[in-house]
């Protein structure tokens, strides 16, 4: 590490420290951003078309939920017989996309579109976890244990182990910033980069690839859950119109 000390103490970076080393991994990071922004953009099929059982069960939620807010429009009798009707259907399982509640639950390995979907799942992690792993690899190689940069503000000692990773010195001031740290600010800082040349909505996000990493999917809520929770909306109206029908 190319450092040297000045007669009041303090350390100098070698100029070509910033021209060789700093430099090149922000500018190799943004490459690398853009280049995954436009693998995943090609590897990204399209949402695939809802099928007609898909449509009916989001229209029978849709009107499970009109009905509990806008039943006190209805006459109470009216209201009372198109709940019954839903609540009917709802029972039997007419309105699940899998068929009735009873049925066996299919097989995501035989079916098309879940498996389409975790494929799709695996690419997209693919492409965001090993250009990092490259990098990362990469200046563990031929970087590791360089100080890059000092920030222009002081910090707390809390910061040492985020700031000076590599780098085994009880001694050092908080504000120097070492190669691989260099490399997660550079991770999370990029952001408003990316924004600016790929737009809002690029795929280059450092939080979001660390959350992916961290927290797993979590299924959701069942077709018939979601049915049934549907049904138990279906009570009386707020304030049936119980005289003007009847």
């Amino acid at each position: 590490m190319n450092v040297f000390e000045e007669e009041s103490g303090n350390m100098v970076l070698d100029p070509a420290i910033r021209d060789w080393v700093l430099v090149p991994i922000m500018v190799v990071m943004v490459l690398v951003g853009v280049l995954r922004h436009q693998v995943t953009s090609i590897l990204t099929s399209p949402p695939p078309r809802p099928t007609l059982k898909a449509v009916r069960e989001a229209q029978a939620l849709a009107r499970c939920s009109l009905m509990h807010s806008h039943g006190d429009h209805l006459v109470y009798s009216k209201f009372d017989a198109r709940r019954n009707s839903l609540l009917e259907d709802i029972s039997a399982g007419n309105f699940l996309k899998t068929g009735p509640k009873n049925a066996a639950p299919p097989n995501p390995m035989t079916d098309p579109a879940m498996m389409e979907q975790m494929m799709g799942g695996m690419k997209k992690n693919v492409v965001m976890v090993v250009p990092q792993t490259i990098i990362m690899a990469w200046i563990n190689f031929f970087f590791s244990g360089f100080v890059l940069i000092r920030l222009p503000f002081p910090l707390t000692l809390r910061f040492k182990s985020m700031l000076q990773t590599g780098i085994l010195t009880s001694d050092m001031d908080v504000a120097w910033v070492s190669s691989l740290s260099w490399y997660f600010l550079n991770l999370f800082g990029l952001r408003a980069v990316f924004a600016l040349i790929l737009g809002d909505e690029n795929t280059v996000d450092g939080f979001k690839d660390m959350q992916a990493m961290n927290m797993p999917n979590r299924p959701g809520p069942r077709h018939d859950q979601r049915i049934q929770g549907g049904s138990r909306e279906l009570g009386s109206p707020l304030s049936p119109l119980e005289t003007g029908g009847s």
